[in-house]
């Protein structure tokens, strides 16, 4: 199973009051696909993650922005609520098929943990929370880039096709600078969410790898 990337951003005076303004001010920095604007999902859960949600909604047919999220989440400001809203915003994708990039929607999912919810889970995982989706749309697959290139054996069928169309320099090329791309909008937007914050601590962590941030470091680096 593909790894996944994350954002985990710890606020200032997030009490029962703030919690809400300072998440709304965060949804507000959502940078959204051109073709698939807005807020598509929300729900809100009390206590844990093991209780029903309080209330969800699909957004799909009527997508919100930040104020519509904000507005209908008012009757849960309770510090014991966590809410989830799902966008899309557009990244670069490679297609071993092809062997072109494609500029597509991908899947957002953005959470906010009152400090009371799940006997402080915020601690560990931030007040607010993103998953980016799949890491290699910022890492690159099998090694391939970065300063210290560690190419690895195809582990599918998928990624032999992959290493195969990254055989011809000139697609090795592209792969590199639309995945570079993907990283400086992620970090454009991590620059965003600092202005509109009032932000105490970052972190930008994935599943496979040990500094995250490092790395995407190294990869804008390299030439």
């Amino acid at each position: 199973m593909a790894n996944q990337s994350y954002l985990s951003v710890w606020c200032k005076n997030f009490d029962e009051d703030q919690m809400l303004d300072q998440f709304g001010a965060f949804l507000a920095t959502v940078p959204f696909s051109a073709t698939k604007p807005g807020f598509t999902y929300f729900m809100v859960r009390a206590v844990d993650a093991s209780e029903a949600p309080l209330l969800e909604h699909d957004l799909r047919a009527v997508p919100l922005d930040a104020s519509g999220i904000i507005e209908i989440a008012q009757d849960y400001r309770h510090s014991d609520c966590s809410f989830e809203v799902r966008a899309n915003w557009d990244l670069w994708l490679f297609d071993a098929t092809t062997a072109k990039s494609k500029l597509e929607p991908r899947p957002l999912e953005i959470f906010c943990h009152g400090e009371d919810y799940d006997d402080g889970f915020w601690r560990d995982n931030g007040h607010i929370e993103v998953d980016f989706g799949f890491e290699h749309l910022f890492t690159g697959h099998a090694g391939l880039l970065g300063i210290r290139r560690a190419a690895r054996a195809a582990e599918s069928p998928e990624e032999a096709r992959f290493l195969e169309a990254m055989a011809w320099p000139e697609n090795l090329q592209v792969y590199q600078e639309k995945t570079r791309e993907n990283i400086r909008k992620l970090l454009d937007w991590v620059r965003q969410i600092e202005k509109a914050v009032p932000v105490e601590r970052i972190r930008l962590w994935s599943e496979g790898e040990e500094n995250f941030e490092l790395r995407l470091e190294e990869i804008l680096a390299a030439r």
